[in-house]
């Protein structure tokens, strides 16, 4: 059961871009050992990678998501006290300009949306596995 532990411990901390040396010194085990269980457990690691990836990017977005929403509030705010305001008052440009500026920054957060049809979908995944099944050929011809 320890030697699992190890194992599972070996490929989380390899999914998180460890060097071999530190998770040496972590594990206690032989450089040689990690490098052999690498190959072995290639798949687990790539797929905790992918894994961990996407929850940053579910966090990015979401914390995008919101700073949009508090942007988007001040610059309603900044609209309707601009639009209220007689434009040949002086705090007037400096309001103007706060508008401008967060009028900028919503426009920079903005991220539009790709749709993609069902076949820009199959021929994604066609080329996926094409590139594995060459990165898989390549690395035959490499130990060979």
């Amino acid at each position: 059961m320890e030697i699992l532990d190890t194992k599972k411990k070996f490929i989380e901390l390899r999914a998180k871009g460890y060097s071999f040396d530190k998770i040496a010194k972590e594990l206690g085990k032989a450089k040689q050992t990690l490098i052999d269980w690498s190959k072995d457990y290639q798949e687990e690691i790539a797929n905790l990678k992918a894994l961990e990836l996407e929850a940053i990017q579910e966090e990015y977005y979401l914390l995008k998501e919101s700073r949009l929403q508090r942007l988007g509030g001040i610059l309603n705010k900044l609209r309707d006290e601009v639009e209220s305001r007689d434009l040949s008052d002086v705090p007037t440009d400096k309001l103007l300009d706060l508008y401008l500026k967060y009028d900028s920054q919503v426009k920079d957060e903005v991220v539009e949306p790709v749709f993609r049809s069902s076949e820009d979908i199959r021929e994604e995944e066609d080329e996926r596995r094409l590139l594995d099944q060459l990165t898989g050929l390549e690395r035959k011809l490499k130990a060979v």
